[in-house]
């Protein structure tokens, strides 16, 4: 306890972050450590164990990215597969800020803005009905799958 509050755990967590782990969760991906040493394992075990656990919305390196080792200085040097995605940026910090700029438009979220996993996820059920906005990049197939997977990730993470 701290000045008579009890003491929160809060993640701090990119708005895609967050939507990937739904994701990974509605495809029933196991959550196993990547080469790349980020902690979406970690995180996503946090969130899909605490669905009232806080997060706070980060539009830079988030608590995934912390240990990545790709992670400079806070800054993202990776690079992605523009071969299916040519009108993408090759870098994956800009891909990424696109896409959450994307989602936060869509989901009325700003930078710092604090909710739980549960009330993000029931904004992105009410919401996320058509995603070809946000991934217009990506090949129709790709979109069409991505959608699938985050209804059937909020679906089993709210228990319906």
């Amino acid at each position: 306890m701290t000045n008579g509050k009890e003491s929160r755990e809060t993640i701090s967590i990119k708005p895609h972050h967050f939507i990937d782990i739904i994701a990974n969760f509605g495809n029933r991906d196991m959550l196993i450590p990547h080469e790349y040493g980020h902690a979406r394992h970690i995180v996503a075990k946090q969130i899909l164990t605490s669905a009232d656990i806080m997060l706070v919305i980060e539009l830079g390196a988030d608590d995934i990215c912390a240990p990545c080792r790709h992670n400079i200085n806070g800054v993202c040097d990776d690079v992605i597969d523009i071969s299916y995605r040519p009108l993408a940026p090759e870098s994956k910090r800009e891909w990424n800020l696109m896409i959450d700029r994307r989602w936060c438009e869509r989901l009325n979220l700003k930078q710092g803005q604090e909710l739980t996993a549960r009330e993000f996820c029931t904004m992105l059920k009410e919401k996320s009905d058509d995603i070809s906005g946000i991934y217009r990049e990506l090949p129709l197939e790709r979109i069409r799958e991505r959608q699938r997977r985050i209804q059937e990730g909020i679906r089993l993470f709210l228990g319906e």
